[in-house]
Order: C-alpha cells, then structure tokens, then sequence
C-alpha cells in the first residue's frame, strides 16, 4: 500500500475542503495513503469476452458484404 507522509506543510496551501476550521497561518502534517481495491472488482477475460458486444460484423454479414461489392464491380 503507497503512503505519503507531509510534515510542516503549510495549511494555507491545503485545498479548500481541507482548510476548514484549521488556522491559515498554522503548519500540519499530511498523511495519505492509498485505499485497498474492493475485492471482486477485477473481471476474469471470461466476463470480458462474455459482457462485450462485438462491433464486428458476423462471418455471414461480411460474404453479403463481399458479394455485394462483387456485383457492384460487374456492372
């Protein structure tokens, strides 16, 4: 897990959700660290594949597709 420590960080550079009700002129100390990921949030290839729509045309849309063209060019 990443952690970040600040010491003596000047409170009037913190953002302003941060600033309320602590003393602009006062120091603090930052700590962030990163959150864990939630369990189960990572997808198998298997869900991937299996929640996907293809944006790919089927074998037998792309044959109608070639004989159309085909047809085009003899005429």
């Amino acid at each position: 897990m990443n952690r970040i420590v600040k010491e003596h960080y000047p409170a009037s550079r913190l953002p302003e959700d941060l600033r309320a009700g602590v003393d602009p002129a006062a120091t603090v100390t930052i700590t962030i660290e990163q959150e864990a990921a939630l369990q189960g949030s990572v997808m198998t290839l298997e869900e991937i594949w299996a929640s996907r729509t293809p944006p790919f045309k089927t074998a037998g849309e792309i044959d109608n597709e070639l004989r159309r063209q085909r047809d085009e060019w003899d005429d």
